[in-house]
């Protein structure tokens, strides 16, 4: 038995009842392989780093679980003709690691107003162009 997480990234315009299917799902084939389910952290509706399928954000999940090699597999293999997964990371974690929550979701900054001209070098102190 390995101790694994996995990461799931959830269509924004699933519905939740799906969203709880998927991962009661993910639960059962860790039960039926005599496996223990250890958590589920949601961590919510994030923005991507880059767009996947035209969709900016996705809904995280952490599932965490102990579970035979051969189940982890049959759990991805599933995860990839899944509707509604977006994408999916499945990771052995380390002995005696801890989680906490998750962290904390950077302020987005804001645009620079028209006309402001911040490309200027550092140096240029008068403004004049050399």
């Amino acid at each position: 038995m390995n101790e694994y997480e996995i990461m799931l990234l959830l269509d924004p315009e699933l519905a939740e009842e799906r969203a709880n299917e998927i991962i009661q799902r993910i639960r059962d084939s860790v039960d039926g392989a005599k496996g223990t389910w250890e958590g589920h952290e949601p961590w919510g509706r994030r923005r991507l780093a880059y767009e996947i399928d035209h969709k900016g954000e996705a809904i995280y999940h952490l599932l965490l679980f102990t579970a035979p090699p051969e189940t982890l597999a049959e759990i991805t293999r599933v995860l990839k003709i899944t509707d509604g997964v977006v994408r999916h990371g499945a990771y052995r974690r380390v002995k005696g690691s801890t989680h906490t929550k998750a962290p904390a979701q950077a302020p987005v900054p804001a645009a620079a107003p028209a006309g402001d001209d911040t490309s200027r070098r550092a140096d240029d102190t008068d403004g004049t162009a050399e």
